[in-house]
């Protein structure tokens, strides 16, 4: 008897090892079958691998047919509700227990602890000092030290270190680690410090625990001195310095490290692989990517999901779109971080329209999406200004409850923003329960790309009055805003205190601003001196914006300066002989006009011709300057005879000095009434419903024929 109960457990063992659901109730039925009356230790055993396999129903049944269950039989059901998470059940049956023991009272605070009733294991804990006639051991300590970490409960973590202390566990390691571990995690390096040092003994856990502690608090040094002091080194030691270089801004010396970690032969896992990917990704390092999938491949980690969207990541950061998607197509299981992966990668790469499709593809797989998936499609539209999309999207956030995440209201109120809908945008903007700095700025960004000056600065200075820190986005937001209104000494304020109260080192963008406040109100010697006091040179954007507000003010010596600034930094850049063409065209000058037009031929520069698309009925039509070859020609034209005798009547000139060509005034007004933007407008104005917004997205040349929909 004894014998085959033996076996039977033995079996049992392998059933619960594999967690073969199947094969344990079979031999369940066999046991049942072949031995009458079941010891209580063959009943333990069936306990112990229902509760591996999930099954807290079985266990108990099992538990109750017990004639006279024993400590291990209660301790056996105990851990089945304990690691279930049904507490209720612990308790109760923790309650009943006719003896205790240590074991019992740690099932019940790791129950506790595991399943978030941080209070009720602390009290379990106390009642075990005062009540029980045991004394905690390395496990209950154990157990409380994760339970500070993972809750930031410094005073908690500090008087367990006391116990720690009383009881002698000060010197084991077991100990030790998860007490350097909580005391790192809090943030308390120097304790974790102490900690480590006065351990004697010091296993490679120990110095893991360690160096993670110093990369997490930033101290990079303390943690590779540590490594180089580490006589035996595990893959989780390489790994974490890899990871933690990474994570530190220091990406070259993780490639580095992960380099030797091969030469010194190492096995490296998903997860090294992932961090050497995303030090790749940061540096834009395309050919060690390259290099590193290279040897992905002969690991055979290339089915791995968590590898494949690791390299998804690194080839998008890239700029290699098509390298990401291949691997994306090549996966064989994908989760959410995959598809989210390839979504971002469309979007950071300026494939908005992809980033849809494939969020759309992504659903039809019946993959949910996430906060952050939701928030990446949604920014896309808005990259798009696809509002009749990207409305769609705002409602799936409301039905799935996503909308009460920050990054997908944040991405709303910016899609609402971009799209013109800037009244909606701020309705959105007040109905968020929870707002952060990317909240504020979609909106300031919202009112300053519409002109909206006066709207913009009034809530950038409300945004301050919360207590909420600007960034260097929400500054170009409000320096261009003070630049469309002519606030010269105000947008001057705000750079100012951009630098000297919110310690932001400017960029090109706000550099360009500046530029653009004192050019457009025609103070280009201040836009000159303040290009002088610049720590660099403009780029071509900067160089542009001063060179096209020279043309409106007809100021030809700084206009020569900017022009030729423009030609050194990009000489195919063809905005310098364009426009430096339209100021000598209007000054009569066609010599100059056509020197410059020699040029361009002789450099092989070329002028793209512009043109303006309207989207409407799901058709995109496109048009260039003189366009004859829609359908609706004669009716377009017609109507643009109409608007232009209307607009005329009511006072319009237009402005003749942007024609580069010595024609007649008649021709050249015939010109300017047939650039690619308005004639979209004429068809625009022919063929959408009365009642129907049309809205022109002006840094794309895009009209759209959109109705809003409500804002629930």
């Amino acid at each position: 008897m004894a014998t085959l109960s033996n076996h039977y457990s033995k079996l049992l063992k392998l059933c619960s090892e594999t967690k073969n659901q199947t094969h344990l109730k079979k031999l369940h039925c066999l046991i049942i079958k072949a031995l009458q009356s079941k010891d209580t230790f063959l009943s333990n055993n069936l306990i112990n691998a229902y509760s591996k396999s999930g099954h807290c129903i079985y266990a108990r049944r099992v538990f109750d047919q017990i004639p006279q269950p024993n400590l291990f039989s209660y301790n056996a059901i105990l851990s089945v509700y304990s690691k279930s998470g049904r507490l209720s059940n612990m308790l109760a049956m923790f309650k009943s227990m006719p003896v205790k023991d240590g074991v019992s009272w740690n099932l019940v605070i790791s129950g506790y602890a595991c399943h978030g009733s941080f209070d009720d294991a602390v009290e379990a804990y106390r009642l075990m000092l005062r009540q029980a006639q045991v004394a905690p051991n390395r496990i209950t300590i154990s157990t409380l030290l994760i339970l500070s970490s993972s809750w930031s409960l410094i005073g908690l973590g500090r008087q367990i270190h006391c116990q720690i202390v009383k009881y002698g566990f000060n010197s084991y390691v077991f100990v030790g680690s998860p007490l350097v571990d909580m005391y790192s995690k809090i943030g308390i390096l120097h304790e974790a410090k102490r900690v480590f040092d006065e351990l004697k003994e010091k296993n490679v856990v120990m110095y893991n625990t360690m160096i993670t502690g110093f990369l997490r608090c930033g101290m990079v040094e303390d943690s590779k001195r540590l490594f180089q002091q580490m006589l035996e080194r595990d893959s989780i030691s390489w790994t974490t310095m890899v990871t933690g270089l990474a994570q530190n801004g220091l990406e070259e010396e993780a490639i580095g490290v992960f380099r030797e970690m091969r030469f010194e032969g190492v096995g490296i896992d998903q997860y090294t692989f992932g961090s050497a990917l995303t030090a790749c990704g940061s540096l834009l390092a395309l050919e060690q990517g390259k290099q590193i999938h290279a040897f992905i491949i002969r690991t055979c980690y290339n089915d791995n999901v968590f590898v494949g969207s690791a390299l998804v990541d690194m080839y998008s950061k890239c700029r290699s779109i098509s390298s990401a998607e291949a691997v994306f197509r090549r996966m064989v299981h994908k989760n959410i971080v995959s598809w989210t992966a390839m979504l971002v990668g469309y979007g950071q790469n300026g494939y908005s329209e992809e980033a849809v499709r494939i969020f759309c593809e992504m659903q039809r797989n019946g993959i949910d999406p996430d906060d952050f998936t939701l928030g990446s499609v949604i920014s896309s539209c808005a990259n798009l200004a696809s509002l009749e999309e990207g409305a769609q999207f705002h409602c799936q956030a409301i039905v799935s409850g996503l909308i009460l995440f920050v990054t997908v209201s944040n991405a709303i109120v910016t899609l609402y923003g971009k799209c013109g809908s800037i009244e909606e945008s701020h309705q959105l903007f007040d109905e968020m329960q929870i707002r952060d700095q990317v909240s504020w700025t979609a909106l300031v960004s919202g009112y300053a790309q519409f002109g909206k000056a006066k709207e913009t600065i009034e809530l950038f200075e409300r945004m301050l009055s919360h207590g909420v820190k600007p960034d260097g986005v929400t500054f170009i937001g409000v320096l261009s805003a003070c630049s469309r209104a002519g606030l010269v000494e105000k947008g001057r304020s705000y750079f100012r205190s951009m630098v000297e109260d919110h310690g932001i080192v400017p960029i090109a963008d706000h550099f360009t601003c500046m530029i653009d406040l004192f050019s457009r109100s025609g103070r280009l010697k201040d836009a000159g001196n303040f290009i002088k006091e610049m720590p660099c040179s403009p780029d071509a954007i900067g160089w542009a914006t001063l060179l096209s507000s020279c043309r409106v003010h007809k100021n030809m010596e700084i206009g020569k300066w900017a022009a030729e600034s423009l030609l050194k930094l990009d000489p195919q850049n063809p905005a310098s002989y364009v426009l430096l063409s339209s100021m000598h065209a209007a000054r009569g000058e066609w010599n100059e006009v056509a020197k410059l037009r020699r040029g361009m031929r002789d450099k092989r520069v070329k002028k793209e011709p512009g043109c303006s698309w309207i989207k409407y009925d799901n058709k995109v039509h496109i048009f260039s300057a003189d366009d004859q070859s829609h359908p609706y020609s004669e009716k377009i034209y017609a109507e643009l005879e109409r608007l232009n005798s209307k607009m005329i009547e009511e006072g319009y000139k237009p402005d003749m000095t942007s024609v580069l060509h010595d024609v007649t005034e008649a021709d050249k007004m015939d010109m300017l009434s047939h650039h690619s933007e308005k004639l979209a407008i004429a068809f625009g104005l022919l063929v959408i419903p009365q009642g129907t917004a049309l809205f022109y997205s002006t840094w794309r040349q895009e009209l759209f024929a959109i109705a809003p929909p409500p804002i629930y």
